[in-house]
């Protein structure tokens, strides 16, 4: 697929949207970025602290949000042959069965292993918190708030046949356990730009979101020179263009990425969507699209 036809948004200035026709995509770990707003905001009501413990667990919500409680992730080779081959998803009971989580990698705090079972526990806690499902808690705290209206949490194959490359293998969306957010490139750059703006957060919220871990140097045929991680945000330093926040992420058989670039004139936001499993692709191609677009 040529790069000018993939799925792109992108904003300058907090100024007017521009992008591919609003067909919903696949927003994978984007997802994450939007559930850590959510628990920020939750803060914000005195609902919890961050760093108060999750439940009966070593670690606290602030681990689970920067991938630093120690929890394993889910995946392997039960868990892909379940998927492609079309099995009823899991519960969740059995998935953290199957994944021994109460055997931590590490001491919570003392290192970074990136975790979707830590996010699907981010989802537990925001449920808990609002008394109603994930979906409607995000629509509240986040989206309607911001003019947001055509992205929510899929739950059906259904659902995913309207997205951009269709459904033909009948994906399920319900594996990806913390939730997976389908809507147009629009929304995602919508979504960041507000944030940032401050339009959601407070200016410590965010400012606590983007107190970045840092992990690491540049990584094979990706565009980052350094890279960290905030609370549900991927950052660090990207080669020509500087900081960036924002966050990519692979599914099944596509690949997100939506970035804010801190250091380029009018703080471009640009969303990049694409089939296959390569994040580097949308990576690059949103690197493109904010020098160039």
């Amino acid at each position: 697929m040529p790069l000018s036809s993939l799925p792109h948004a992108i904003i300058r200035h907090s100024g007017e949207v521009r992008g591919t026709p609003p067909i919903p995509v696949p927003w994978w770990s984007i997802t994450k970025t939007v559930l850590a707003t959510a628990v920020l905001k939750l803060t914000e009501t005195g609902a919890f602290r961050l760093d108060d413990p999750y439940d009966d667990w070593p670690f606290t919500i602030r681990h689970l949000l920067q991938h630093t409680s120690g929890l394993t992730t889910y995946g392997g080779p039960a868990y892909q042959k379940a998927v492609t081959g079309g099995e009823p998803v899991w519960s969740v009971e059995d998935l953290l069965t199957r994944h021994t989580i109460r055997q931590l990698l590490f001491t919570p705090g003392a290192g970074w292993a990136y975790s979707n079972i830590g996010y699907l526990f981010v989802r537990h806690l925001i449920e808990h918190t609002t008394k109603v499902p994930l979906d409607s808690a995000l629509q509240r705290l986040i989206f309607t708030p911001l003019g947001i209206t055509r992205t929510h949490i899929a739950t059906t194959a259904s659902e995913m046949a309207h997205t951009s490359w269709g459904n033909p293998m009948q994906y399920d969306p319900r594996w990806v356990f913390h939730g997976l957010l389908i809507g147009p490139p629009t929304d995602a750059v919508a979504f960041l730009d507000g944030l940032l703006a401050g339009r959601i957060l407070s200016a410590l919220s965010l400012d606590t979101m983007q107190d970045q871990l840092r992990l690491g140097g540049p990584l094979p045929r990706r565009p980052w020179a350094k890279t960290g991680y905030g609370l549900g945000v991927m950052m660090g330093d990207v080669h020509g263009v500087g900081r960036v926040v924002g966050h990519s992420g692979v599914g099944h058989d596509s690949v997100s990425a939506l970035y804010a670039f801190l250091d380029l004139p009018g703080r471009p936001v640009v969303s990049a969507f694409a089939p296959g499993t390569d994040e580097g692709i949308v990576e690059h191609e949103a690197v493109r699209l904010a020098l160039t677009d």
